[in-house]
């Protein structure tokens, strides 16, 4: 692979699709940055830590990198097939672990996967799909040497801690969408369009929390069992994130309460609507079916009807009709109905 030289006189590799960044620390300072095919002799060095990071990249890239650290085939076959459930193995003294990322695109939540190895001297992350990039965690651990000196383990933490950080602006933005939308509820029926945007809304946390909810099994286990390459030192840390982990699976909890609640709130704001409109429209049909009634009665054209030479017989019938279809309204407008 082609090289330049840097003003420290190391090198970094070309451009190469797929690594984002190649660079190994020494008491948690960057002492250069490296070549894939270089990774293994800079791993091997007492108190060194290699760290890289890839995007997408291919199998012939993670077959190289599998060379350079001895990671197991079932892991790279994990870490070349997106799609994993979120998950922590061991594989010797090595971990590979799985998280989902998320972030807004638009109005729907974009998910994608993280891939990590973890051994002696090495962190390799592996992102796939939709996610924002690791260089910010880089910058920051960068700018602490004395953090970033403990080693693979704390950059493991540094990345996952900002894993579960980024779900907090997509919690934040559902939450201010479904605050709005159970205000709205109370005053009038939902449309069809708001009912499918709630559908969205629950569908979408639901793989949220399939995504979150595992990823607290992860970080308990780096918590409190004894795995290689997690020293006791950086427990209290794990446990800080699985924290964190469990007040967002708590947030999504209650999200989905609150949007069933709108849509259930919603359905009973409709059948109130509809049975208002039933009383008035059974009070009108009560109203209309006096003359209607009256008014057949007197339509049936028989000869012998006592009042159809009465003089007062219109003038009564009319009347009656009115006084009837008053009393009928100030009744049903007493008890509500119209």
């Amino acid at each position: 692979m082609n090289v330049t030289s840097t003003a420290v006189g190391t090198t970094v590799p070309a451009s190469s699709e797929g690594v984002v960044a190649a660079g190994v620390y020494v008491d948690g300072r960057r002492v250069a940055n490296i070549a894939i095919e270089e990774a293994s002799s800079w791993r091997s060095k007492p108190g060194h830590v290699v760290w890289i990071g890839l995007h997408e990249p291919d199998m012939a890239l993670l077959s190289s990198v599998q060379r350079q650290f001895e990671l197991h085939d079932l892991a790279i076959e994990d870490a070349d097939h997106a799609h994993q459930r979120p998950k922590i193995e061991q594989y010797g003294d090595a971990l590979f672990i799985v998280a989902r990322t998320a972030q807004l695109d638009g109005d729907s939540i974009a998910f994608g996967e993280t891939h990590l190895f973890v051994g002696e001297g090495y962190l390799v992350s592996v992102r796939h799909g939709p996610s924002t990039s690791y260089k910010p965690v880089r910058e920051r651990c960068e700018s602490c040497p004395r953090a970033l000196a403990r080693g693979e383990d704390y950059i493991l933490y540094a990345i996952l801690d900002f894993i579960v950080d980024n779900y907090s602006p997509v919690l934040e933005s559902i939450h201010e969408e479904v605050e709005a939308m159970e205000a709205q509820v109370l005053a009038s029926a939902m449309t069809r369009a708001q009912i499918e945007r709630l559908y969205l809304l629950r569908r979408d946390l639901l793989r949220l929390r399939n995504a979150v909810g595992p990823l607290v099994e992860v970080c308990r286990k780096l918590e409190h069992d004894n795995l290689p390459m997690v020293r006791s030192t950086m427990r209290p840390l794990f446990r800080d994130v699985t924290d964190h982990v469990r007040t967002v699976q708590e947030h999504i909890d209650s999200l989905r309460e609150v949007l069933a609640f709108a849509f259930e709130a919603s359905l009973l704001v409709g059948q109130a609507q509809e049975t208002a409109v039933s009383k008035k429209l059974a009070s009108w049909l009560a109203i209309i079916a006096v003359p209607t009634a009256i008014a057949g009665i007197y339509g049936m054209n028989f000869k012998n009807m006592p009042e159809l030479q009465w003089e007062y017989g219109y003038f009564t019938v009319v009347g009656t009709i009115l006084i009837v279809c008053a009393g009928l309204f100030w009744r049903f407008r007493r008890v509500g109905w119209l």
